[in-house]
C-alpha cells in the first residue's frame, strides 16, 4: 500500500509539473501585451518606456527563464501580484476560493444524493415506467449546457417565481444555501444525469452477479439484498466517477458564477482574461488543475478500499 501511494504522488507530481507548464505557455502566448496594460496604454508611454516595463516585470526573458522563475515563486506560495488590482494573488484567491469551494460542496451534495437516490430507483424499478422516466430525463439533462439551465432557472424559480435571489452568496448558513441554490443546481444538473446513469448500469452487472441469485434463493428480504449485496458491491464505479465529476466542478464554476454574478475563482479567471491579467489567469488555473489532479488521485487510492476485486488485480 505505502508503495503504491508513492507511486501515485510521484505521478501526481509529474502530472502537476507539465500541467503548470502548459499554464504558463498558454498564458504567455495569449493575445496581448502585458507591459501595454501595466503602462496603461500604448498611447500613454514611448516603446522605450514600455521596454522599461517589461524589463522591471522579467517579461523580456525567455520563456523558460520565466517560467522558472513563476514556478519557483509557486513552491514558497509567493502567486505573484495582479496586475489589475494591484494585490498579492494569494490574498485574492484567499478571499474566493471559500465562495467556489461552497458552491461546489453544495453542488456535489446534491448530485450525489439526487443522482445515487435517482439511479437506484431506476435499477430496482428496471423495466418499469419508472425507470423509464429516470433514463429519459437524465439523457436529456446530460445534453443541456450549464449556461443554458442557467438561464432557465434564472427566468423560472428567480424571475417569475421568485423563489431564490439570482445574484451573490448571500450571509450566514441560511442565506448562503438561499443564493447558492440556483448555481448549485445548475452546476449539479449534468453532473446529476451522468451519476444516476452510472449508479443504475453499476446496480444492473452487481444484481446479476450468482451469489445475489442465492441471496433470493435463500429468502432474505429484497431491502436487504439491494444495500447489503447489490450497492455495496456497486460502490467502487459509483464513488470513482462521483470523485471525478467534482473534481471536474472546479472549471465548471467559471460559466455558473458570471452567470450568477458570484465573486468566486471562477468570475475572477473570466475578468483576468478580458483584463489580460496573466498572474491571476496563471494562479487561477494552476489552482483548479491542481485540485483536480489531487481529487483524482485521491479517488484512484480510495478505490480498491472499496472494491477488493481492484486490489486483487493490482496485486
Amino acid at each position: 500500500m505505502l508503495a503504491r501511494i508513492s507511486r501515485r504522488l510521484a505521478g501526481l507530481l509529474a502530472t502537476l509539473l507539465a500541467a503548470s507548464f502548459v499554464i504558463f505557455a498558454a498564458v504567455y502566448a495569449a493575445p496581448g501585451d502585458p507591459a501595454v496594460f501595466l503602462a496603461g496604454g500604448r498611447d500613454k508611454l514611448s516603446p522605450e518606456k514600455l521596454e522599461l516595463v517589461r524589463a522591471q516585470y522579467h517579461l523580456d526573458e525567455p520563456l523558460v527563464v520565466q517560467y522558472g522563475r513563476w514556478l519557483g515563486d509557486c513552491v514558497q506560495l509567493d502567486l505573484g501580484r495582479s496586475f489589475k488590482y494591484s494585490d498579492q494573488v494569494a490574498d485574492l484567491l484567499a478571499t474566493r476560493f471559500p465562495t467556489t469551494l461552497t458552491l461546489v460542496a453544495y453542488a456535489t451534495v446534491l448530485f450525489v444524493v439526487l443522482g445515487v437516490g435517482a439511479g437506484v430507483l431506476a435499477a430496482v424499478r428496471r423495466g418499469t415506467w419508472i425507470d423509464s422516466t429516470v433514463v429519459g430525463g437524465t439523457t436529456l439533462a446530460a445534453f443541456v449546457p450549464s449556461f443554458v439551465s442557467a438561464i432557465a432557472l434564472v427566468a423560472v424559480f428567480g424571475v417569475q417565481l421568485g423563489w431564490f435571489p439570482v445574484t451573490g452568496r448571500g450571509e450566514g448558513f441560511t442565506g448562503t444555501v438561499h443564493h447558492l441554490t440556483l448555481p448549485a443546481l445548475s452546476l449539479a444538473l449534468g453532473a446529476l444525469a451522468l451519476i444516476s446513469r452510472v449508479t443504475r448500469q453499476s446496480m444492473v452487472d452487481a444484481g446479476a452477479a450468482d451469489h445475489v441469485e442465492v441471496a433470493r434463493a435463500s429468502g432474505i428480504r429484497e431491502r436487504e439484498i439491494v444495500l447489503r449485496h447489490v450497492l455495496r458491491n456497486a460502490l467502487g464505479p459509483i464513488v470513482t466517477m462521483c470523485g471525478l465529476v467534482m473534481a471536474g466542478m472546479l472549471a465548471g464554476t467559471v460559466v455558473v458564477e458570471t452567470a450568477f454574478g458570484i465573486s468566486g475563482i471562477g468570475s475572477l479567471l473570466v475578468g483576468a482574461i478580458n483584463t489580460h491579467d496573466f498572474p491571476v489567469a496563471q494562479a487561477v488555473l494552476l489552482l483548479m488543475v491542481t485540485g483536480y489532479i489531487a481529487v483524482t488521485t485521491l479517488v484512484d487510492l480510495v478505490h480498491p478500499l472499496l472494491d477488493p476485486r481492484v486490489k486483487e488485480a493490482s496485486a
